[in-house]
């Protein structure tokens, strides 16, 4: 946890907070923080700046704190995931959170078992969870904005080009395809399919909507490692 993400329930004044939660047993046995440390803080949602450590008891800590701080700015890139295995799923949204991207699409794919969809893990308040351990690694306060989409066909046909529009299409995928481009310049929409791949009709439908396929070379990659080393080289 590099930064404190503190929420509105948080507060017993403008500028006091206290701490009972998980937040309390990092700074407990993992920051070792004492009375007087300055800490990174921020808002959810709004400005990071540094928290004073007032007190600390063993069922709660008070702080003083600040903002004076933007969040670091997003990608300008919308993110099409096909619904990972659930305990993948969680470490994605990890990770799509602590790289900045603004908005993830969870969406189905002939390759995705019925049963990833019945995962408590696409519960609202377990995709939150994992996205706010996202945004406390790398000192974020912005929660992404998460859409599931259970329905391929509708989605890609209806709602994708618009969604699109405006933006460099990529679609990722391995096979003889021209190489992902790098350092792009202005915002994309990227898609990035299952374990082995977009079906053939699927890379149609997608590419019929905008995006135009793009490989990372002969290795076929695990969906986390995909994210990571696409945004990467994109941004």
């Amino acid at each position: 946890m590099n930064l404190l993400l503190l929420e509105p329930a948080d507060f017993i004044a403008d500028d006091r907070v206290l701490l009972r939660d998980r937040r309390l047993t990092h700074l407990q046995q993992v920051h070792r923080a004492v009375v007087g440390e300055s800490l990174k803080v921020g808002q959810l949602g709004g400005a990071m700046g540094h928290g004073s450590l007032l007190r600390m008891a063993p069922d709660e800590a008070e702080l003083q704190v600040s903002f004076d701080q933007p969040p670091p700015a997003k990608l300008p890139v919308t993110l099409l995931l096909a619904l990972p295995r659930p305990k993948m799923l969680r470490r994605v949204l990890q990770t799509v959170a602590a790289m900045g991207v603004p908005r993830l699409v969870l969406l189905n794919s002939y390759r995705v078992e019925k049963s990833f969809w019945q995962t408590p893990f696409l519960e609202p308040a377990a995709i939150r969870e994992q996205l706010v351990l996202g945004l406390e690694q790398a000192r974020d306060t912005v929660l992404p904005e998460v859409i599931i989409e259970k329905r391929f066909k509708p989605f890609v046909e209806d709602r994708l080009p618009a969604l699109a529009a405006g933006t460099r299409g990529l679609l990722g995928h391995p096979g003889d395809y021209p190489a992902c481009p790098r350092a792009i310049d202005g915002p994309v929409t990227l898609a990035i399919g299952p374990e082995g791949g977009w079906i053939p009709y699927e890379v149609d439908k997608l590419a019929a909507a905008g995006l135009a396929p793009v490989q990372l070379g002969e290795r076929i990659l695990r969906v986390e490692t995909a994210v990571s080393a696409l945004l990467a080289r994109l941004f």
